[in-house]
């Protein structure tokens, strides 16, 4: 038997579901993942659970959340002829205010897709003459790979390799959500995350909410034990943090990783698409390794702003739950996976994408 096929083992999610749907009464809960969110959505999970559960997507999704203002700085990042570019692959299509990094490459600027920040840092191994700017884009995740490629760079001189840190923190983004006038009874913490910073950063939910949080996996039965324990909390009135997740987070997290993101960065004001700026919900590079701080290195702070076009994509109403992507007038028909018009749509853990590819209904 394969690892996986004990978290999707058919019996095992049947029962789970039947159990489920027998609930007193219907419950609703937000998932913050992008990467729950794909999966709800391929195993049919929203209108098996239906209706005792109401399933909502919330702004798990790095890409998607990266506002227009940031894509433009590294639209004009990319437009210096002594810049490289490097960037994951689902950054490239994601539209700012006047174009998308792929529009940009395609005009000749030197936009170069990477797999991980050791690519970044070969690029500027290969290229001493550019400087090398990786576009920093994720949450808890990814941050720490960027602060072990960030004092690589140090240990190895590498004077042309620099970060736009774009990356942003999760549990700020909740507080946010559960603040707004979105009415939910509970929330499926996610799973990656989770891992890095520990189910306890979840606390403030039940203490200053009354709500209750579940860490998932990513399988079948990962969720529906996770959405099971949630809605057992709700009937029971007994709001709580439920670590379903036991064999990938801890109570207190990665701690090598919480340390090295701290020795780089520092917690600063993040602007999200759909939420707007958040305190405290964003990383800077700290001064100490501030020659590896585009932002300081291009005086990004002093770029000319840019009148956002108005798309008709409402793409920050899906990442703040207000609506779901079927309710926005361009998905499907102008907006789809191969003209996609929003982030939402672009990113593989874009909620408009996982509509669109396994047919959202409820």
């Amino acid at each position: 038997m394969r690892y996986t096929d004990e978290f999707r083992n058919p019996e095992t999610a049947g029962y789970l579901i039947e159990i489920i749907r027998h609930a007193s009464k219907p419950v609703t809960i937000i998932e913050f993942c992008g990467g729950h969110t794909h999966a709800i959505m391929r195993y049919g999970l929203r209108s098996a659970l239906a209706p005792a559960v109401r399933l909502l997507a919330g702004p798990g999704c790095p890409v998607c959340v990266t506002a227009d203002s940031d894509i433009d700085a590294a639209l004009w990042l990319a437009g210096r002829s002594d810049v490289v570019l490097a960037t994951f692959g689902d950054m490239l299509r994601v539209p700012g205010s006047y174009g998308s990094l792929q529009e940009a490459r395609a005009s000749g600027a030197r936009v170069e897709l990477v797999y991980s920040a050791l690519d970044a840092l070969a690029l500027a191994r290969e290229l001493p003459e550019m400087i090398i700017v990786l576009l920093g884009v994720g949450f808890e995740t990814t941050a720490p790979t960027i602060a072990a490629a960030i004092l690589q760079a140090e240990l190895e001189g590498l004077a042309n390799f620099t970060v736009l840190s774009l990356h942003k923190l999760t549990p700020p983004a909740m507080r946010a959500i559960l603040s707004s006038q979105v009415r939910v009874e509970a929330v499926l913490g996610p799973g990656h995350v989770s891992s890095i910073i520990g189910w306890q950063a979840w606390e403030f939910m039940p203490r200053e909410y009354g709500i209750a949080c579940a860490t998932a996996g990513f399988e079948p039965v990962d969720i529906l034990l996770a959405i099971r324990s949630l809605v057992d909390a709700v009937h029971q009135q007994q709001p709580r943090v439920i670590n379903t997740y036991q064999r990938g987070v801890t109570p207190a997290g990665n701690l090598v990783a919480q340390r090295m993101m701290a020795s780089v960065f520092e917690v600063c004001p993040a602007d999200w698409r759909g939420l707007g700026v958040l305190a405290e919900s964003g990383l800077t590079i700290r001064a100490r390794f501030e020659r590896y701080d585009a932002r300081k290195r291009f005086a990004i702070e002093q770029v000319p702003e840019t009148v956002a076009r108005n798309r008709g994509c409402r793409c920050g109403d899906v990442l703040a739950a207000v609506i779901e992507p079927d309710e926005c007038p361009l998905f499907g028909t102008v907006c789809t996976p191969v003209r996609p018009l929003g982030p939402c749509m672009v990113s593989a853990e874009g909620t408009c994408a996982a509509f669109y590819r396994y047919g959202g209904t409820l």
